[in-house]
């Protein structure tokens, strides 16, 4: 199972979208966007694969209500994949 490791230093979505799209090997055309994360993760990533969120108290004071929009994401992709997991840490 391949696994990323989200955290603090992610002071932005920007960065956060980065890293996937580095991590996950998301396809070029990526818009980095949260539909088109949506859209990438749902159907363009291989599995499995899981995301951790380290020092998630801190991202979220970083980055307010777009970690609130990225944990929601994540959420809805791990009930509708089942090769794929989500955890704060």
């Amino acid at each position: 199972m391949k696994t990323v490791f989200l955290d603090a230093d992610l002071a932005n979505r920007d960065a956060v979208m980065a890293h996937l799209a580095d991590h996950l090997e998301i396809p070029a055309y990526f818009a980095r966007n949260l539909d088109a994360l949506w859209d990438v993760m749902r159907g363009d990533v291989g599995g499995p694969f899981e995301i951790i969120w380290r020092d998630h108290d801190r991202a979220h004071a970083a980055l307010g209500a777009e970690y609130d929009q990225l944990v929601a994401l994540f959420g809805r992709l791990a009930e509708e994949r089942a090769d794929f997991a989500f955890r704060l840490a």
